[in-house]
């Protein structure tokens, strides 16, 4: 029995005994087989995937950022700054990130001189997006407050890029003629407005890598160049502007007047020299609100002329050979009845010449000179000179005035258009029409960006309106209204010949002329015989006891003018004994 079962015993380990030449193949087929799994693998990914896996990859941490560029520079015409582009930086964040780090969310709005409560708002309304503007063109200062605040705390999702902030160095000097432009660098008025298209920058584009927490780590490649805008060169001119800009705000303070326009041309060119309103706009803050502030007077808002229109309706009378400086014209008893309608003067003056016309300002003496020309004549030069249409300078909202062709007119009409009344211009319209007389009749293009004077384009452009022999005339006549005879003795300048022409015109409301509501002009040129320069002055409503246009605009023509002839170092026509003198020893 014990041998049997000793036998049993042994019989059975052979049969439990491990088989390992099997084990062995199994172990290396299983082996083999993840081997050839793993190898399939890699060459899946490695050649097959390969352009799939590398752009997954690149999503994760290659990315495509914009490349700030540099809006145009605009200068005056010494090449002075008025509007340029500083870097600045612009705060934005990932809410999916930033909504982990709240408690951290006043620090920031600290930082950014944000309210935190409007913030974290902000942040958590926008917590499903991957982007989000914090603030925008911050300072350095508040941007480098964030980025201590960002690294102390830790903070994740935050992010900086660098961006172009607009700024106007004249501010409210310039305010209304350069504009500004708006958080995406888009001019929104004036000359920012009108070239944008030139002015615009192209941003560029690059590859760069970022890290975990969205910084930027290294540029990889750039996509395309950043293009900046192209400067421009404006015609005004810094000190001259900031010359009108003192003197018009002074005269309508002083006046208490509503508002007022001045504008400089130079003769030779066509080109404005300075171009003020007010009240005044600072385009560095006062971006908001009611644009009324913010519209170029000068050229958007009409006015009737007035007495201005005197000169050119002698210009055309002249020119028709119809009288000379010495006609007679009778304007006593002092009105003068057209229809029934009545054209009155402040006094009687009797019997004047045509100098005398001019000198005294007399309506029934302009009206009466008026209506020995067809109502043609007289339409056609004021059509001539660029009343009733735009000056050509594209200035977004320049008016065109108003000018009805004289086939409406009805012998009233064709009478008030003698002195001003019927028609509209812009102030920038009368400054070109003035320019016609003081370039010897010629007309010469405005622009309001410095030209050339060799260039063959200014002399192409200009178109003679009125012989030279009329223009000299009418200028001769303009001078005796800057004299203790005339209207505007407060225009005259120590050591310079002045020829100009004032005017008082009621402004029209829905009832008609009434009220105390006029518009005080004065229109000039200098120095008389060769002008250099011409100027419009005109205030709006003057509330104080004076309003007339020789005691109201004229003193301004004569403060900034004087300044303008001796920044231009145009030299005396008309010196006084002292400065002869002066002269004469700075020779020896």
């Amino acid at each position: 029995m014990a041998i049997r079962n000793r036998r049993v015993r042994q019989v059975a380990h052979r049969k439990s005994k491990p088989n390992l030449p099997l084990r062995r193949r199994v172990l290396a087929g299983v082996l083999s087989l993840a081997f050839a799994t793993l190898s399939a693998g890699v060459f899946y990914r490695q050649v097959v995937q390969t352009d799939f896996l590398q752009r997954e990859g690149e999503l994760r941490y290659l990315r495509a950022a914009e490349i700030a560029a540099r809006r145009g520079m605009i200068t005056d015409r010494n090449g002075e700054p008025l509007a340029v582009s500083t870097p600045v930086e612009t705060v934005s964040a990932d809410p999916r990130k930033l909504i982990a780090h709240l408690d951290s969310v006043p620090l920031l709005a600290k930082a950014l001189d944000m309210d935190a409560a409007q913030l974290k708002e902000k942040i958590e309304s926008n917590r499903e997006r991957g982007f989000l503007y914090i603030k925008r063109r911050v300072s350095l200062d508040e941007a480098d407050a964030v980025k201590a605040v960002v690294a102390e705390h830790k903070i994740g999702g935050v992010d900086f890029d660098t961006e172009y902030r607009r700024y106007y160095p004249g501010a409210e000097f310039f305010g209304h003629v350069i504009g500004f432009t708006d958080i995406e660098d888009r001019g929104q008025e004036g000359i920012e407005l009108a070239y944008d298209d030139v002015l615009k920058a192209q941003p560029g584009l690059h590859r760069v890598i970022r890290d975990g927490r969205n910084r930027v780590v290294q540029e990889v490649e750039q996509i395309t160049p950043p293009h900046p805008g192209k400067d421009l060169t404006l015609s005004l001119d810094r000190r001259l502007q900031f010359l009108a800009y003192r003197e018009l705000q002074v005269a309508v303070k002083e006046h208490r007047a509503k508002g007022g326009t001045a504008v400089v041309l130079d003769v030779a060119t066509g080109e404005i020299l300075a171009m003020v309103n007010q009240p005044g706009f600072n385009p560095n803050t006062d971006r908001t609100g009611s644009s009324d502030r913010r519209r170029n007077r000068a050229l958007t808002d009409v006015m009737e002329p007035g007495s201005t229109m005197k000169p050119l309706v002698v210009a055309a009378a002249l020119e028709k050979r119809l009288i000379s400086p010495r006609t007679s014209i009778a304007t006593g008893p002092g009105f003068y009845k057209v229809g029934s309608n009545v054209v009155r003067d402040v006094h009687n003056y009797g019997t004047l010449d045509v100098t005398g016309v001019i000198t005294k300002s007399s309506n029934v003496g302009a009206v009466k000179i008026a209506q020995m020309m067809d109502y043609a004549d007289l339409w056609g030069l004021y059509e001539q000179v660029g009343f009733g249409r735009a000056t050509g300078i594209s200035f977004p909202g320049e008016s065109r005035g108003i000018l009805r062709h004289y086939s409406t007119w009805r012998p009233f009409e064709h009478a008030t258009m003698a002195f001003g009344y019927g028609l509209s211009v812009t102030a920038l319209q009368l400054a070109q029409a003035y320019g016609v007389l003081a370039a010897d009749g010629v007309k010469r293009p405005v622009t309001l960006f410095k030209r050339d004077p060799t260039a063959p384009a200014t002399s192409a452009a200009a178109t003679r309106i009125l012989s030279a022999d009329t223009a000299r005339k009418v200028r001769a006549m303009m001078e005796t209204v800057v004299s203790d005879k005339g209207t505007a003795a407060k225009a005259k300048i120590a050591g310079y010949r002045v020829a100009g022409k004032t005017g008082t015109a009621k402004k029209a409301s829905r009832s008609g002329y009434g009220g105390r509501r006029y518009q005080s002009v004065f229109a000039g040129f200098a120095p008389a015989g060769q002008p250099r320069l011409v100027m419009v002055v005109m205030i709006d409503e003057p509330g104080g006891s004076s309003y007339y246009g020789g005691t109201v605009a004229a003193p301004v023509f004569q403060k900034v003018m004087e300044g303008a002839l001796r920044l231009f170092n145009v030299p005396p026509d008309d010196p006084m004994p002292s400065m002869l003198l002066a002269h004469r020893e700075s020779a020896q």
